[in-house]
């Protein structure tokens, strides 16, 4: 049970003080009690998305691509840390009503992605907890078992050779979990991305929402997916 009595003591203090100066510009005074936040931290340092969005964000700030594009990632988070310091296209399935400075949108369905002239379009692409979400209908995209593999061949189609592709999704035992998202096995990711990719750099959030960057996979963390059951990989690749 949350101990609230120094709510009580709060708020007889401030009332005296209002009554007692003669310069309170004639604010009403009504109750609206708030009564978690006193003894919080002042914010989430940790998690899937705030560290994703971070990472990522930096490298692309150090990296100065001549075009990013982005597919799919969260808006109020990775998209506003890069459109913060440079342009950056959005491309998602879902409609957007806002008009914002430093983002161009896009709406397209990367499963069904035929226009040749965003062929070798980019140097810089993301695509940051989306991938595990196509085909399963939660946003208004066709249901589509195989919608992640369509997903990511866009991509390859999209970016230009060289390029780089910043990718994050959660691991663990491979599992959908219908209609929220899939969550992959390393070895399943590792064999989607073979002869097409090399792995410049990997970092993950474990289950505890903790961060363990630029780790060098061995056999046995692939075996295991860092001994994650929801953890979330991110990936730094280059395009072969």
């Amino acid at each position: 049970m949350i101990d609230v009595n120094w709510f009580s003591s709060d708020y007889q203090c401030f009332l005296n003080q209002m009554k007692n100066d003669k310069n309170n510009g004639s604010f009403a005074l009504k109750l609206y009690p708030i009564l978690i936040d006193k003894f919080d931290q002042s914010g989430t340092a940790k998690g899937h998305y705030f560290f994703q969005d971070l990472i990522v964000a930096q490298k692309i700030f150090k990296n100065n691509p001549e075009k990013h594009v982005d597919i799919g990632s969260r808006m109020d988070g990775f998209i506003s840390h890069v459109a913060s310091f440079r342009s950056i296209e959005v491309f998602d399935i879902r409609p957007i009503a806002n008009i914002i400075n430093n983002i161009n949108y896009i709406q397209a369905d990367l499963m069904n992605f035929y226009d040749e002239k965003f062929y070798n379009y980019t140097d810089s692409i993301s695509a940051l907890h989306s991938i595990e979400h196509f085909g399963l209908g939660r946003y208004g995209d066709p249901v589509d078992f195989n919608g992640h593999i369509k997903g990511l061949d866009s991509i390859y189609k999209i970016l230009k050779k060289g390029g780089k592709f910043y990718f994050s999704v959660p691991i663990g035992q491979q599992r959908i979990e219908f209609n929220a998202h899939r969550v992959f096995s390393l070895r399943y990711l590792l064999s989607l991305f073979e002869s097409k990719y090399i792995l410049q750099s990997f970092s993950y959030v474990d289950d505890n929402e903790d961060l363990h960057q630029n780790i060098d996979l061995n056999y046995e963390l692939i075996q295991n997916n860092c001994h994650c059951n929801y953890g979330c990989g991110i990936f730094e690749f280059v395009k072969i």
